[in-house]
């Protein structure tokens, strides 16, 4: 059978020229008596290396018949020498449906790259755009809303103390009881205080009211100017002269500045108070002991390395999350992409970067 049918598709499995089309016609006929043509709606012609006028007559008969099966018949795997000759002779407008190749194994990595590329440039473009105007903000406060840094420093901070509190309290707490329960069979209780400290200190703080932040905070910046730039109202602060950037990055950007220090500050202290817990009611060890302890063990690198991490990781969420907010498309379901794209991609670059912080100041 030159003629095969799968899935409503027609496969053409021969060339369509003089010597072929009486058989091929009566193959078709014979195939529409069974019904077998029926739901057909595409003709495939990757086989087909010739063809004349009496094969692109044979194709006008084919639609002639099918059309009371399908109101449009398409043509799809011509080479480009079968569908000249089809658009010269044809006297009815088939229809051509192009079929994607499938994309090489090189092809898709190197696709990916220059997209990863891309997507690199575009966000250091617009990190050294909050970073310039982040700058000149503090000098220039010509086009600044009254009261924003204010606002953003209330919604991104004030707001995230509940949550940030309650996380620290239950890890400093289990880390204390897991750690100290251990330092207990060794007699050396006393030590949970100066484990604790560093610990919370130098990577559980910044790293924890970070995630924190990037999943309650950096989401709604994302979403906020992605929704903003799918009703267009980005496109009327540029009519109206008002930079974006400017006007809703930066605010965010000084207000989350300042916040983060103090969200990280604030968990090392409560998580402290869930570690003291544990200290005195398992460990037999004084208060006042804990906490002489606790601050005895840290340097002044410490809360210097503290407060880098947390105002660095500050800004990698403001500007994932404006990346992301200002690269949405389509409507509703664009910005929850956005959105939860900004989130997964700031916890990750906030636990990478903790890891070279880690490297480095070892």
């Amino acid at each position: 059978m030159n003629l095969k049918v799968e899935n409503n598709i027609l496969f053409v499995q021969t060339n369509l020229d003089k010597f072929n089309v009486s058989e091929l016609k009566e193959q078709f006929l014979r195939l529409k008596k069974s019904r077998e043509l029926q739901g057909v709606s595409v003709i495939d012609l990757e086989a087909v290396q010739e063809i004349d006028s009496a094969g692109v007559a044979l194709l006008d008969s084919f639609q002639e018949l099918l059309e009371s099966e399908a109101k449009l018949l398409l043509m799809r795997g011509a080479s480009a020498s079968v569908r000249s000759l089809i658009e010269t002779f044809s006297t009815t407008k088939l229809e051509f449906v192009e079929v994607p190749k499938p994309t090489g194994l090189w092809e898709t990595v190197g696709e990916s790259a220059l997209n990863f590329y891309q997507m690199m440039v575009t966000a250091l473009t617009l990190a050294s755009e909050i970073f310039y105007y982040s700058l000149v903000g503090i000098f220039s406060r010509k086009t600044a809303r009254k009261g924003s840094l204010i606002q953003q420093a209330f919604i991104l901070g004030s707001q995230a103390l509940p949550i940030v509190a309650l996380l620290s309290f239950i890890i400093g707490f289990i880390l204390s009881l897991q750690s100290g329960m251990q330092l207990k069979n060794f007699g050396v209780g006393v030590f949970l205080a100066d484990l604790l400290s560093i610990t919370m200190v130098r990577e559980m703080g910044p790293l924890i009211t970070s995630i924190i932040v990037a999943g309650r905070s950096g989401s709604a910046i994302a979403s906020e100017i992605a929704t903003m730039e799918v009703t267009e109202e980005l496109d009327a602060l540029r009519m109206m002269a008002l930079h974006p950037i400017k006007f809703i990055v930066v605010p965010k950007f000084h207000a989350i500045t300042i916040v983060m220090p103090i969200l990280v500050m604030f968990s090392i202290l409560v998580s402290q108070i869930g570690g003291a817990i544990i200290a005195v009611g398992v460990l037999d060890t004084s208060f006042e002991n804990f906490v002489a302890r606790s601050i005895n063990i840290l340097s002044i690198k410490d809360i210097i390395i503290s407060f880098s991490k947390s105002i660095w990781f500050a800004w990698v969420i403001v500007i994932v999350g404006a990346f992301y907010g200002f690269q949405v498309k389509g409507g509703a379901e664009g910005v929850g992409k956005a959105t939860t794209s900004a989130v997964v991609t700031s916890i990750f670059a906030v636990i990478v970067f903790d890891a070279i912080f880690s490297l480095l100041y070892l």
